[in-house]
């Protein structure tokens, strides 16, 4: 194989995904210059370009385009071969990277990190949290938490935690003061506590009743990009909020914000966990669905 090393052809294969020697190197835990004369060596060694770089990024060639497509499945399969023979389950090794949305960390932080953690104590969960829907496999992560309304058609689902809803909050001296909407149209007569996405667009309230669809754009002099901040928002009495049920709980209890609209804030789909449906499986993946699926 032209004494090509099986750790070169991983780091091609990382670069390739995230697109930056930068990034790779952080990943691999070497710097960029070792990583990029390796990258050089192996290109030599195969005797073609596989990289195109610039100062600011790094693309692949055609032809690194067509040997990373046939690389990719090889390296799975050999990754396959060692997890079923070198690792028992007790003994996982490695880091498992996983994309969630705030919410989905904190379901996961809650009912599933502890015992797996414990359970498998040489893996190091890397669990960022991003409010935007990324590309898992090109930002080199093993999987995703989003809501299932929200996972890639390309993508298994793994779904927990039930369903979940949206729902209108707001705190009792607000309706005292502005009165109580019975429809969602009644509340462009409010003050309602937008959100910003985080694509920068304003999130456009969504309601249902009797399998009718109706989206909102409602009006207010607040936007807000957080939930638990919406939450803090109506309990100052600041106007009604459309926030995921969980955020707004404790307030609720409380006695703090009463919702409204409930017959317009139907179950929805709630969390998933998703994963490219056409790569390898890692163990330690396959260890953390069956923790979400022991609880869920």
């Amino acid at each position: 194989m032209k004494n090509v090393s099986l750790s070169d052809l991983k780091a091609f294969l990382l670069v390739a995904r995230l697109q930056s020697f930068q990034q790779a190197a952080g990943e691999l835990g070497v710097s960029r210059s070792a990583l990029s004369h390796a990258m050089r060596a192996l290109e030599t060694r195969l005797g073609v370009r596989l990289l195109h770089r610039t100062t600011r990024s790094v693309s692949l060639t055609q032809q690194g385009a067509v040997f990373l497509q046939r690389l990719d499945p090889l390296l799975d399969a050999l990754d396959d071969v060692f997890d079923s023979t070198r690792f028992q389950p007790q003994e996982l090794h490695g880091t498992l990277r996983i994309n969630a949305n705030e919410g989905g960390a904190r379901w996961l932080l809650q009912h599933v990190v502890t015992d797996f953690l414990r359970a498998h104590p040489q893996v190091e969960l890397d669990l960022v949290t991003d409010g935007r829907l990324v590309d898992i496999v090109a930002a080199g992560f093993d999987a995703g938490i989003r809501l299932a309304e929200a996972v890639p058609r390309d993508m298994i689902a793994v779904p927990f935690g039930g369903d979940t809803r949206f729902i209108t909050v707001a705190a009792p001296g607000y309706l005292e003061r502005a009165g109580t909407p019975h429809t969602p149209e009644d509340l462009l007569q409010h003050r309602c506590i937008a959100q910003r996405l985080p694509s920068g667009k304003r999130y456009r309230w969504e309601f249902m009743r009797d399998n009718k669809p109706l989206t909102l754009n409602v009006p207010g002099t607040l936007c807000l990009d957080n939930n638990a901040l919406m939450v803090e928002a109506v309990v100052l009495g600041l106007g009604i909020a459309c926030v995921p049920e969980p955020y707004a709980r404790q307030a609720l209890d409380d006695g703090l914000a009463v919702q409204v609209l409930e017959a317009w804030c139907p179950p929805i789909a709630g969390l998933c966990l998703y994963y490219a449906s056409h790569r390898h499986v890692p163990a330690t993946l396959k260890a953390f669905i069956a923790a979400i699926r022991a609880v869920a």
